[in-house]
């Protein structure tokens, strides 16, 4: 029974981390309705900046993600002014090469900047672990896990409660009347692209004290927010925090049970099971799939 506890508690973490990797790509989705395959290039952006923020400045993590969320947030009106946005309306096709170009871009300037060597943060918390009885826990882990309930929760405030966040629902569920109602739906687009991309700088200087970052680290979990996003449904807030939860306890306990190698086959198949059951994703709503890129 304990080791049952220990490994829900260790798979809650991990899915605490791959909901703060989830949330920006389901909000740019639910809004935009594009999908951000550069998603994954942009976290690496943050986890190295948080890297040489530390490592130069010495400047904690845990602080530089306030850092790194402006700046990130910033590089986001950048690149949604200079590419995003001239791609909104546009053939899917475009929205794809656009993206996927962008990733592959900013993947080669950081090989050429940064070289393709693994970097991380050696510091005590890197290793600290708590005990709660039985179960031990990671701290960074659980900083991570306890930060993207946090801001998911502030997210999901932001959008109910101020006059943007309702601009920002408004402009998802219906453009046009939006737009009647004075909405200014290009601005809102930019300010959800920036927003999340915002949030990666946070999830980077989370992850730096967890994993090693290189130019390609952002493929491994771009693969695991797309599962997440989707299994969630797409665009939903809080179908991202049940789905990251979800892969994160399900990857932990096969990897525990069955063979680490195996993980990764079980949660597609678990994602492929429930998306036959339900093609929209746990709490998608019926279209937006369609809408997708």
């Amino acid at each position: 029974m304990d080791i049952f506890l220990q490994l829900l508690a260790s798979g809650l973490l991990l899915g605490g981390i791959y909901v703060l990797v989830s949330v920006g790509l389901t909000l740019v989705f639910g809004v935009m309705k594009i999908v951000n395959f550069a998603h994954g290039d942009f976290l690496m952006l943050g986890m190295f900046g948080a890297f040489f923020l530390f490592q130069l400045l010495g400047v904690h993590p845990y602080v530089s993600m306030f850092i790194m969320a402006l700046l990130l947030f910033a590089l986001g009106i950048v690149f949604y002014k200079l590419i995003v946005g001239r791609t909104i309306g546009r053939p899917h096709v475009v929205q794809i090469f656009a993206f996927i170009g962008l990733s592959v871009a900013l993947q080669n300037l950081a090989l050429v900047l940064f070289s393709a060597d693994f970097r991380g943060i050696n510091m005590p918390l890197s290793s600290a672990v708590i005990s709660l009885g039985p179960i031990h826990i990671g701290v960074p882990l659980l900083v991570a896990f306890l930060i993207a309930a946090v801001i998911t929760v502030l997210l999901f405030l932001f959008l109910h409660y101020t006059y943007v966040g309702k601009a920002i629902r408004a402009a998802s569920q219906d453009r046009f009347s939006a737009t009647l109602m004075g909405v200014s739906n290009s601005k809102i687009y930019m300010l959800t692209f920036a927003i999340g991309i915002g949030l990666l700088g946070v999830a980077g200087s989370l992850l730096i004290p967890i994993y090693s970052v290189y130019p390609t680290v952002g493929e491994q979990f771009a693969l695991i927010a797309f599962v997440v996003v989707v299994l969630g449904g797409l665009g939903s807030l809080p179908g991202a925090v049940i789905g990251g939860l979800l892969i994160g306890v399900i990857e932990t306990l096969s990897s525990y049970f069955i063979a680490p190698s195996m993980k990764q086959l079980v949660y597609f198949t678990v994602f492929i099971l429930i998306l036959i059951l339900r093609p929209n994703g746990l709490l998608g709503r019926p279209g937006d799939a369609e809408e997708a890129v």
